[in-house]
């Protein structure tokens, strides 16, 4: 059965090129929301973490009516780091819209995601925003598509895509440059036109594939998924099955049954192949779990996800300053905080260790594992994360690492000092082109090489630069690699650091702490601009006497102290560090505190 009144389809694209602004515009055209509702920006993005940093990090179901056909849409992050949320949504939708910013053009994720669509068969339509920016290249950017395409070995129909010029932020979208558009119709149109609709079997067993997990405190955990073929109804008794262990098939039960319509799940009482639908009632469920009618068992094939790049280590806290500011601090807490992850990120990876209170987790990038960082610690949870890693693979009897195509737009008179930093972490350059008055550099360069360089290019670039970058291949191992040029100022001793302390530390390197914070032996406070540790006593005062100098009295003046985010920790800590995590803190900290251990172990290591 052909089914006209459906469509589903996936808005893909590069971090910020614009999807989530356009699907406001899609929703408020639609008449999604009433003419006096007060609706935020970017309503998808709903997380906190995701509104605080203006990035999509989970993916988002919604749907809207047109001519009376509903089209079911998937909001998917930008960020290459949770592309593992991109490949698992495209088992729901028939067909994408590819996003590309009129200036930018196609980034590294762009090419990730189109190469996914088109490995599936989907149909695409693209979509180029911000065709008002004063520095867009409409007509190069249209190039640069189309050898996108012809790169990544697009059929002769994927070739022949409709392409729009839109403006999210205007709510338009037009088929001719030189005509601007008024509304969202075309885009609309387009949709109805060239996705086509889906040919189901209404009438087979019920056969559901999940492709994404919710939790609700009240019902517990939601499945979401499409309807592959059949039909499902409240109450309904049911088989669960998985692709990649077809021999395990589990009893379950349909507790409640909603259809997607806008930004609501509205209850309904069954629900037809083609259909996107939540549901809750069966405990343990996963992605990837297929639904079955119990008298016709059969696991419907699941994508496979890429595998992780870079792993850390999480352990309990176990610094002098331990179970202050955390609710959940016991190894127990910890170990089924991060298996519970492991339910709705299929891109992460969980192991227990030698030790019982340390975890390895492996994701995809530092951007993965620190929101997930980010996230525990406003849970409660009170843990520490060891330096991240990349993950080796030894290929043919060859050691081989992780390889990322890194892509970075820089004004033209920084261009010397970015060639530099990549020689030092073993760029290699593939291509060099102008865009206007700055400079588009395209490397290869090792996972291992992008640790720590975010911020380094932040300043050789003056802040104007943008860089991106999304995993390439495994190579042969490129050679050592210097993580950290620069060394650490370690408190000497446990205390409150004071102005006469710090005054008198702030010579030997930047501070990261201000007069009042509570320190301990071991803990980092600072940065040396050599390379090596010194300890320094933040908590000395001033020894007092009773006679009085010509400049006893003036005010010490201290140098405004640098405030470290997460993600620059994370770049920061050395191989012998650890980042100590609380949700009121964030420190810094050695593995061994003890200044005369660490050095013993430190000579030790020379000797081996």
């Amino acid at each position: 059965m052909i089914r006209n009144d459906i469509r589903n389809v996936a808005i893909i694209a590069h971090v910020d090129h614009g999807k989530t602004t356009l699907v406001d515009a899609m929703l408020k055209q639609s008449h999604t929301f009433r003419e006096n509702q007060q609706v935020e920006e970017r309503v998808l993005d709903s997380n906190a973490l995701e509104r605080e940093r203006g990035i999509t990090i989970l993916s988002k179901n919604t749907s809207i009516h047109y001519k009376g056909v509903k089209i079911n849409i998937v909001d998917t992050p930008g960020h290459a780091d949770f592309s593992g949320e991109v490949e698992r949504v495209m088992m729901m939708v028939n067909g994408v819209l590819v996003l590309v910013d009129a200036a930018e053009g196609p980034m590294p994720q762009t090419r990730f995601v189109v190469q996914k669509a088109l490995e599936m068969g989907h149909k695409l339509i693209i979509v180029v925003n911000k065709i008002d920016r004063p520095d867009a290249r409409l007509n190069e950017v249209e190039d640069e598509i189309l050898e996108l395409l012809m790169e990544l070995n697009a059929s002769d129909d994927q070739l022949m895509s409709p392409v729009l010029w839109c403006s999210g932020r205007d709510g338009t979208a037009t088929f001719d440059i030189n005509e601007p558009g008024k509304d969202l119709t075309p885009l609309f149109e387009t949709i109805l036109s060239h996705i086509e609709p889906m040919d189901v079997d209404m009438e087979g067993p019920m056969q559901l594939l999940v492709s994404s997990i919710d939790y609700n405190d009240y019902v517990g955990r939601i499945g979401i998924g499409r309807i592959e073929r059949g039909t499902i109804t409240s109450g309904q008794t049911v088989a669960v099955t998985n692709y990649h262990n077809q021999m395990e098939v589990k009893p379950g039960k349909i507790a409640s049954l909603f259809n997607i319509e806008g930004l609501q799940r509205i209850p309904c009482d069954s629900a037809s192949a083609g259909d996107i639908v939540c549901f809750s009632g069966i405990e343990n469920i996963n992605i990837g779990d297929t639904i079955c009618d119990p008298d016709c068992v059969e696991a419907h094939k699941f994508v496979k996800i890429s595998e992780p790049t870079v792993e850390m280590t999480f352990s309990v806290n176990d610094s002098p300053f331990s179970g202050k500011d955390g609710k959940y601090v016991t190894s127990r807490h910890l170990h089924d905080r991060l298996f519970r992850e492991l339910l709705k990120d299929v891109s992460l990876r969980v192991e227990a260790t030698s030790q019982a209170d340390t975890f390895r987790v492996c994701g995809r990038g530092e951007m993965h594992l620190s929101i997930l960082i980010e996230t525990m610690r406003r849970e409660g949870y009170e843990f520490q994360v060891s330096t991240p890693k990349v993950l080796y693979k030894t290929i043919e009897g060859v050691k081989c690492e992780p390889v990322e195509h890194l892509i970075m737009d820089v004004p033209d008179d920084t261009t010397g000092s970015i060639f530099q930093s990549m020689g030092n972490r073993k760029g290699e350059l593939l291509h060099m082109s102008a865009i206007g008055n700055r400079t588009r550099l395209e490397f290869l360069i090792p996972s291992r090489g992008l640790f720590g360089f975010k911020s380094e290019f932040l300043t050789a670039t003056k802040g104007e630069g943008v860089m991106s970058s999304v995993f390439f291949e495994y190579q042969p191992y490129k050679g050592d690699l210097q993580r950290r040029t620069t060394g650490s100022l370690v408190a000497f001793e446990t205390g409150e650091a004071v102005t006469y302390g710090l005054f008198n530390a702030q010579g030997r390197g930047k501070l990261f702490i201000t007069p009042g914070t509570m320190v301990y032996q071991g803990m980092v406070i600072g940065e040396c601009p050599k390379n090596e540790d010194i300890n320094v006593n933040v908590c000395k005062t001033k020894h007092l006497t009773n006679t009085r100098a010509a400049a006893s009295d003036e005010a010490l003046r201290l140098i405004t102290p640098k405030k470290m985010s997460l993600e620059e920790c994370l770049e920061f800590i050395a191989d012998d560090e650890l980042l100590e995590v609380t949700p009121k803190n964030i420190r810094i900290r050695k593995r061994i505190l003890d200044s005369e251990l660490r050095a013993k172990a430190r000579a030790r290591d020379k000797k081996v």
